[in-house]
């Protein structure tokens, strides 16, 4: 695995080696390096066709890079389908809300949890058992830990599809955390939801990543400036499919050439504000 950069391996969550996408003549990502340390929050941000989304689908696996590395905790997973991945510990929430309308909140959340089932097709046919007390093991995990995080315990029964586009992005962040990830992808969380909506979501990511029970490593995917700015450790900035540069908010919002690509003079100014 490459270590270029001043940061010890062990350190290291994730890591992008030299990645290339690209669909026919357009380049999406054209030698992008990125190293996630564990226990941060990473933001990625540029403008629209940067090749953000383009990168998470490498990472999680729905697209394969076409030249390049990709490690996870050390392991290279270039050929990993996203199923194998999110048992190695990845989890993803997606820019549109992929919920299942027609199951409660609690039925969805449960679909995360899938890759920690391990009773055998004997036992969990006739629910006894392993299975049984396995199954009292997830439920307690869930309503006692995620359905309390995310403050859905009054919507815990009802159908998804029938509740507002906020609580679908909160239904859809708990079925990640079902699967206990040590990696979080958000693909903007935030877009779509209201002022109020965009605090509670922001607390909730924070809390995800710095409450003892969680200590998630987030890779957050934002055009919010003023929470990038606001939650992250380090802001990694993309455009059409190259690095700008990769560093802390405050080097960031210093970067001349962030701001001409991106930021611009007042929404730098709004983020300083």
């Amino acid at each position: 695995m490459a270590s270029a950069n001043d940061v010890n391996a062990s350190e290291v969550l994730l890591e992008l080696e030299d990645i290339h996408m690209s669909f026919g003549k357009v380049s999406a990502l054209a030698g992008v390096n990125l190293q996630i340390r564990k226990g941060e929050i990473h933001s990625v941000i540029g403008p629209n066709g940067a090749g953000k989304t383009v990168m998470m689908n490498c990472i999680n696996g729905l697209y394969h890079p076409q030249q390049g590395n990709i490690y996870y905790k050390g392991k290279k997973i270039n050929t990993l389908k996203p199923h194998d991945r999110a048992k190695l510990g990845m989890a993803r929430t997606f820019q549109k809300v992929e919920v299942f309308g027609g199951m409660t909140v609690l039925d969805n959340i449960r679909l995360g949890r899938h890759t920690h089932y391990k009773s055998g097709i004997f036992s969990g046919s006739w629910y006894f058992g392993k299975t049984a007390k396995e199954e009292i093991k997830h439920r307690t995990f869930i309503e006692e830990e995620i359905i309390d995080l995310l403050e859905i315990e009054q919507i815990r029964s009802k159908p998804v599809g029938m509740l507002p586009y906020g609580l679908q992005k909160r239904v859809e962040l708990g079925r990640a955390l079902a699967l206990e990830p040590e990696l979080l992808i958000l693909d903007e969380p935030l877009a779509g939801l209201n002022l109020e909506e965009v605090e509670d979501m922001a607390r909730f990511i924070l809390d995800i990543n710095e409450e003892k029970r969680w200590q998630v490593t987030c890779l957050l995917v934002e055009h919010d400036m003023g929470v990038v700015m606001d939650l992250s450790h380090r802001v990694f900035v993309l455009n059409f499919g190259n690095t700008i540069m990769d560093g802390t908010p405050e080097e960031v919002q210093n970067n001349p050439e962030v701001i001409k690509a991106y930021l611009g003079e007042e929404d730098l100014y709004a983020t300083r504000g």
